[in-house]
């Protein structure tokens, strides 16, 4: 019994707060994490355009990939397959840019015959402001000297894409990134897999497998939605004969998919086309079929195209919005949605994140 005692006694102790709580000696400070939200937000603003490229060129990949493996059943070596997806894509946008740049000087050419009666219609909407907003002395920039300076709102929305040969150079990376996105897309998914311990790798492979669905669903989604909106449009300025119902139509129905902003740009589009041509009336029509259709694609097509695949709540997508809105314009407005459904899945798979999933979710 007293070899025992002797023994007990020469065993090193713990000090106390381990003793009493070693798991709170492992749980990270909140200082730590909130450190560690701030760094990542900051490498998000300060490399915006390098992100916001790579994001682009993911989501195009997604889309394509289907098209690549339908070749390479054919069958076409892989490269080869990529290589006429990628010449596919490109050829499709330089037709879209040489048609809309076509349409948009004739529609210039128009526009400007009727610019001073719009520029009477700003000028007086202006002084009718400013005369609202002298009744009000006390406001800050009322004051006699003060002199207020106005919101650049361009600059806001086009925040991320830096000067234009800057956002042409960022631009001309995309094609290449698509391509060997997809013909390396394999060994990404498991070179990535490989990144985490061996009791983590297939966590880590369903949860790719999930997002690798979710922006498929999304982008095919919101290209299917799109197609369906701007032919509606179309087809309904040209029963309203709408002068460039064939143009402000196409415009209009996808400037629909942008969050937040969609609907307002959506009506501005063809009331900014139809400058000298519609009276009131048909204002109130503009309204009426643009509200009507982004309600019919909120209520029926979203659900049925789209389904479950996100499942955020509206606060956690509002929220998402606003951050990404800030951190890259009006390229964020566009991206928030899917970069948040992924975060979404990715906590769902993460023990210790799991509490925000369920705040994200609906």
């Amino acid at each position: 019994m007293r070899m025992a005692i002797d023994e007990a006694q020469e065993l090193p102790t713990l000090p106390a707060e381990v003793a009493v709580s070693p798991s709170k000696a492992q749980k990270p400070h909140w200082a730590f994490t909130a450190l560690g939200v701030a760094t990542i937000l900051g490498i998000c603003y300060w490399a915006e355009l390098v992100l916001a490229v790579i994001l682009v060129a993911v989501l195009l990949a997604f889309i394509l990939a289907p098209l690549m493996d339908l070749l390479i059943r054919l069958p076409l070596p892989r490269g080869l397959a990529a290589a006429i997806v990628v010449l596919l894509l490109v050829t499709l946008v330089a037709g879209l840019v040489y048609y809309s740049s076509n349409q948009a000087v004739t529609f210039l050419q128009d526009v400007s015959k009727y610019t001073s009666r719009a520029r009477e219609v700003i000028e007086r909407f202006r002084q009718q402001v400013e005369t609202l907003d002298s009744l009000n002395p006390g406001r800050p920039g009322n004051q006699p000297g003060t002199v207020r300076a106005g919101t650049n709102w361009t600059e806001i929305l086009t925040r991320g894409f830096g000067s234009f040969g800057q956002t042409l150079l960022a631009a001309s990376f995309v094609p290449f990134l698509v391509y060997f996105m997809l013909t390396w897309q394999h060994h990404l998914r498991s070179a990535t897999v490989m990144l985490f311990p061996m009791q983590n790798r297939h966590t880590a492979y369903v949860t790719l497998g999930l997002i690798s669905a979710m922006i498929r669903t999304f982008m095919v989604g919101n290209l299917l939605i799109g197609l369906f909106m701007a032919v509606a449009s179309t087809a309904i300025f040209g029963i309203l004969h709408f002068p460039f119902f064939y143009f402000v139509g196409f415009i209009s129905g996808f400037l629909s998919l942008i969050p937040y902003l969609g609907v307002l740009l959506a009506i501005a589009a063809p009331l900014f086309a139809g400058i000298g041509h519609i009276d009131s009336a048909d204002v109130v029509l503009i309204i009426v079929t643009v509200v009507g259709l982004h309600v019919f694609s909120l209520n029926v097509l979203y659900p049925k195209f789209l389904g479950n695949r996100l499942q955020l709540n509206p606060l956690a997508v509002t929220m998402a919005l606003l951050v990404w809105g800030w951190l890259w314009g009006a390229m964020g407005l566009v991206l928030a949605i899917p970069i948040t459904a992924a975060m979404k899945i990715i906590f769902d798979h993460v023990q210790s994140l799991k509490p925000y999933a369920v705040w994200l979710g609906e």
